[in-house]
C-alpha cells in the first residue's frame, strides 16, 4: 500500500464515523498518541473508541488533506492534515460551545515491517489554539488570559 492510500484510508476513517474503519488500515498492536490522550492507545479498537469522543463533540468534523504525504523508504510517513468541526456535543463535562474550529496537524507514523498498516502513530496539533477557536481558553495576550495565569499564580505581565 502507498502512503497516499494508507493515508487517505485514515483520513477516511477518521471523517467517516465507523469506529471499526481503523481496523484495516492498523497492525493488531498499533500504538497511538496525540495531545489529547492521557497515555498512548494501544489496538485500533481503542483509537475508535477515541474517535468517538471527537465525533460526539464534533459531529460534522472531517479531515482534508493539507499537502504532500512524505515517506522515507524506511518505514516511516508524514502527512499534513487539517481537521475542521463545529463544537456541537458534550464531551467529558465540556459543554458545546457552538463554535467552529480548524485544527492544522501532522500524522507522524511508522509502519509495519510490510509498509502496508500501521504500527505506530502520533498526532502533532496545537491545542491550546483548538481551544481558543472553541472558546474554552482566552485569546493570548487577553485580559482573560491574564486573569487566568493570576489564578494559577503567575501574576501580572506587563
Amino acid at each position: 500500500m502507498t502512503a497516499d492510500e494508507l493515508m487517505d484510508g485514515w483520513q477516511a476513517a477518521w471523517s467517516g464515523r465507523d469506529p471499526d474503519a481503523f481496523g484495516p488500515l492498523c497492525a493488531p498492536g498499533v500504538h497511538y498518541e496525540d495531545p489529547l490522550t492521557a497515555e498512548p492507545l494501544e489496538g485500533p479498537g481503542a483509537i475508535g473508541a477515541h474517535a468517538q469522543k471527537l465525533w460526539t463533540a464534533f459531529p460534522d468534523v472531517r479531515m482534508e488533506k493539507t499537502g504532500p504525504r512524505l515517506r522515507d523508504g524506511a518505514g516511516y510517513l508524514a502527512a499534513p492534515v487539517k481537521v475542521l468541526g463545529t463544537h456541537r456535543g458534550e464531551v467529558d463535562d465540556l459543554a458545546p460551545t457552538r463554535k467552529f474550529v480548524v485544527v492544522q496537524a501532522v500524522w507522524f507514523c511508522q509502519v509495519d515491517e510490510r509498509g502496508s498498516h500501521l504500527w505506530r502513530v502520533r498526532a502533532f496539533f496545537d491545542l491550546y489554539d483548538a481551544a481558543v477557536q472553541a472558546s474554552v481558553l482566552p485569546v493570548h495576550g487577553s485580559l482573560g488570559e491574564r486573569a487566568l495565569f493570576m489564578m494559577r499564580g503567575f501574576g501580572l505581565r506587563r
